[in-house]
């Protein structure tokens, strides 16, 4: 007798894939499947000017990538030793292990010349990005409400990015990085009361001690990239939360987002723009050298180097202390107060702050409490622009004061000359600077206003049958009207009446009359032109007139 037995049904039938199971499994326990289906299909506008955070974003991630590998192999070490590497023309010279290791990265390591220059350079574009999207962002008014806080975060950035560049370049304890280092600590000696005390726990005895390579390392390392990744990431959620700002269009509105999903488009194109990044800074690592610390050899507090300048983003505190005349008060007791250094540093923190502040005091002036998310034309800003201006220009002026004995010696000037110059400009030029840029915005406005009105110029002159010559002018599409008519139109603030209904007198503080007075500087008559009303643009397009 025979019996037939039903075969066992395959397990494997019916079951998902092994990528959905892992999903379903992530899903269940931290709602991963909720989080990318909210925010995997965001909507990013798309402009040039966007970039500028991206390459901010890229540069940083090659920093920490280069970091890491740099870190296997340096020595954070300032005991001292004979040398015996692979360069040859320091054998025998005595130096840090820190230098040494230095030297071992660039000539006995694999690529690590290469991974090296990557990195400074990464740093110096890291700074320049941040700077330039800064500037996008102010110029725009893309700071203003609800992105105040994600403002803070970004200029809390550009500042540690500073710091962290000045305690990178340290390390390698060349002759370079030694003499900023001295800089640093004629500064920290400075501060009233408190700068013997700071110097000694900072460098850990007299200059230069034993122990500030290794507390820079742990700085450099740890600290400061901790705290920016920590912000770094906060920056971004604010972006998602708030949504990215847009330029005027149509279609485009402070209560949407008009551009492309971050999967697929977006994340496709930001995932090439960082290869482009990295490949662009390891071109420029490779073939531009930066930093050769063989050169000028270990640090010795008896030498020094002239042309010695330190990275692009601390040269305007150089050029403060090199502006500075050297005044001194002794007071009673023996005690000084070195003004040459002390006012510099009280004026170099106060150039940030008033960038890092300015969007809570334009928010004060203005009394703007609605939510922004249209980005300006620098144009029809006319005094935050020309403010904007007015401290760039403060700022090259110190840039060219911290490098003046280099324009002295290529230019053959006298460094005296110069050092004059910038002490002058530095009060005089972003006065002009103000009143120059706020002027060029009025003109442009009103250029806007008659292309609006009157359509665009277009080289056509055509005589009229009596005898008139005029240039035949071409209607601006409604897309280009929109975007030249969407800005608000402002009024300043006003105090109002000096007594109520009653006849009673109404108390007015000095910040109110302050505050109403700023406002007039912003959005008064002198400071704005009238947008076309759709009267007057009825008016020129009727056919009455010539145009």
């Amino acid at each position: 007798m025979s019996t037939a037995t039903e075969a066992p049904k395959s397990r494997t039938r019916g079951k998902a894939p092994a990528g959905e199971r892992v999903a379903d499994w992530a899903d269940g326990r931290v709602g991963l499947y909720g989080l990318a289906k909210a925010n995997m299909r965001k909507i990013f506008p798309d402009h040039w000017s966007f970039l500028l955070g991206e390459v901010c974003l890229y540069s940083f991630l090659i920093l920490i990538l280069t970091g890491v590998y740099l870190t296997l192999f340096f020595v954070p070490s300032m005991a001292e030793i004979e040398y015996h590497g692979p360069y040859e023309p320091m054998h025998g010279v005595m130096m840090s292990e820190a230098y040494a290791s230095t030297l071992d990265i660039s000539f006995d390591v694999r690529g690590g010349l290469l991974v090296r220059q990557i990195h400074h350079w990464a740093a110096l574009i890291f700074v320049v990005g941040l700077f330039m999207h800064m500037m996008r962002v102010f110029f725009t008014g893309a700071f203003r409400k609800p992105r105040e806080i994600n403002w803070l975060f970004g200029f809390t950035l550009l500042v540690l990015a500073i710091f962290t560049g000045l305690t990178g370049y340290s390390l390698p304890d060349d002759l370079l990085s030694g003499i900023g280092i001295r800089f640093a600590e004629g500064a920290v000696l400075a501060t009233p009361v408190v700068g013997s005390y700071l110097q000694m726990f900072i460098f850990g005895g007299e200059f230069p001690g034993n122990d500030i390579i290794p507390r820079f390392f742990i700085i450099h390392v740890l600290v400061l990239p901790g705290i920016m990744l920590g912000l770094v990431v906060a920056h971004l959620i604010l972006i998602v939360y708030h949504k990215h700002t847009h330029y005027a269009g149509p279609g485009r509105g402070n209560d949407n987002v008009v551009g492309m999903p971050f999967l697929p488009v977006y994340m496709a194109k930001a995932g090439g723009f960082f290869f482009l990044v990295f490949g662009v800074i390891a071109v420029i690592a490779a073939t531009v050298t930066i930093n050769p610390i063989w050169v000028l050899g270990p640090y010795r507090p008896d030498q020094i180097s002239t042309n010695a300048q330190p990275d692009w983003y601390l040269g305007f505190s150089e050029g403060m202390v090199r502006m500075m005349p050297g005044w001194e008060w002794v007071l009673p007791g023996g005690y000084t107060l070195n003004f040459g250094l002390l006012v510099p540093l009280a004026v170099f923190p106060g150039l940030l702050l008033v960038i890092g502040l300015y969007p809570f005091f334009e928010g004060w002036v203005t009394k703007d409490k609605r939510e922004h998310h249209i980005a300006q034309r620098p144009r029809n800003s006319p005094t935050r622009t020309a403010f904007g201006m007015a401290w760039l220009t403060a700022f090259f002026v110190c840039m060219i004061a911290g490098g003046n004995d280099v324009w002295a010696v290529n230019f053959n000037l006298s460094i005296n000359s110069i050092t004059w110059f910038c002490r002058i400009a530095f009060f005089v030029l972003p006065v002009i600077a103000f009143v120059v840029v706020r002027r060029i915005c009025l003109g442009l406005q009103r250029r806007d206003r008659e292309k609006v009105l009157h359509g665009r110029e277009t080289g056509i002159i055509k005589r009229l049958p009596h005898g008139e010559f005029i240039e035949v002018h071409e209607p601006l599409s409604a897309e280009q009207r929109h975007i030249l008519t969407a800005h608000d139109q402002h009024r300043p603030f006003e105090i109002g009446p000096e007594t109520d209904e009653n006849g009673v007198r109404r108390r007015i503080g000095p910040m109110e009359r302050v505050r109403a007075r700023l406002s007039r500087g912003y959005y008064g008559d002198h400071a704005q032109i009238a947008k076309p009303t759709a009267e007057e643009y009825r008016a020129i397009t009727s056919g009455e007139g010539h145009h």
